[in-house]
């Protein structure tokens, strides 16, 4: 009886142990499956989560990245971790793809190369720049590109505008808008225009004395190319100008928040259109600038607008008139 029993507990052991193993199988195939539909659960490794192909349910958030490590802490270290070389820019002609070799005559132990290694290394310099600009059109733009550079530099305007000033140039040579016309002026017009699309404070005159053509054939240039290439781009407003002429004359928040109310009221007037925005930004600013007892000189102000003297007096009445000022209340006592 004894052994009968010992065989009946022994096989109810075995019993629980196989459906214990069957239960952990089970849930182990559940959890590949949603919950919600029964689809297939994916990992997107980009956004830490695990997902339903199905139904799109979420089942797990900030899973941790087993990935390789890419952050750097300094110079040495962001070098040693780098697996892919510069990315490709618009500001080159060749989109930054092609390599080029240095100007430095040391070899790569940092020794002086020879006579004779310096002439055969400089032919090659020569021969590489001449493949990199095979054609006449890849000269065109590479000098484009070089002198909107240039101006962008001089003007100190961010990466972002050269980029899309180099854009609009190479959309006006490739739709063959260039014959008749100097590549200094297309290239001028073209960072004008990526000035005007986004919406930085540079004046006509400011983008014209760093060109190296005259006004009004750079503003010929920009009328075409905004023609025929349909940039759609939005008259320049006042108060783009305002924050920096601010900072120029050196006035508080008051006086700046005042110059914007004139100005807003100035525009659902009506008055502003016709006008320039840099001559009214100035205006605004000086009348702002008497209103809060922060006096401007019509020199200052002048010289901080390149606008005329009487382009700002002109404006002034004018944003008076509409704010419902009087002059004689605000006769400004320190004007030139």
């Amino acid at each position: 009886m004894e052994g009968n029993t010992t065989r009946i507990r022994a096989h109810e052991s075995n019993e629980r142990t196989t459906q214990g193993t069957v239960e952990e199988t089970t849930t182990d195939e559940t959890e590949q499956v949603c919950p919600e539909c029964g689809g297939r659960l994916v990992s997107d490794t980009e956004h830490g989560e695990t997902v339903c192909t199905e139904c799109g349910l979420v089942v797990d958030e900030n899973e941790i990245d087993h990935g390789p490590e890419w952050r750097a802490f300094d110079a040495a270290e962001r070098n040693e971790k780098k697996r892919t070389g510069a990315p490709t820019t618009k500001m080159m002609h060749d989109k930054g793809l092609s390599s080029q070799i240095g100007w430095q005559n040391k070899d790569a132990y940092g020794n002086a190369l020879s006579s004779r290694k310096r002439q055969q290394m400089q032919r090659l310099r020569t021969w590489d720049e001449r493949f990199r600009t095979r054609n006449s059109k890849e000269r065109n733009l590479k000098q484009a590109l070089g002198e909107i550079d240039r101006m962008a530099s001089a003007l100190g305007v961010p990466k972002d505008v050269r980029e899309t000033a180099s854009v609009i140039y190479r959309r006006a040579l490739s739709e063959n808008l260039l014959p008749g016309r100097s590549i200094e002026g297309v290239s001028t017009s073209a960072l004008y225009a990526g000035i005007r699309q986004m919406g930085l404070p540079r004046s006509v005159e400011e983008v014209g004395a760093v060109s190296r053509v005259d006004e009004m054939e750079f503003k010929r240039a920009y009328r075409y190319i905004n023609q025929e290439l349909d940039l759609q781009i939005a008259p320049p407003k006042p108060q783009q100008y305002l924050s920096r002429f601010a900072s120029d004359l050196d006035v508080d928040e008051e006086t700046e928040r005042r110059a914007r109310e004139l100005l807003t009221t100035a525009e659902e007037q009506a008055i502003h259109s016709g006008k320039s925005p840099v001559g009214l930004a100035g205006a605004a600013l000086y009348a702002a600038g008497i209103l809060t007892n922060r006096k401007l000189t019509q020199d200052e102000v002048s010289e901080v607008a390149e606008v005329s003297n009487v382009t700002i007096r002109n404006r002034y009445h004018e944003l008076m008139d509409v704010a419902g000022e009087t002059d004689a209340q605000h006769t400004p006592t320190a004007c030139a």
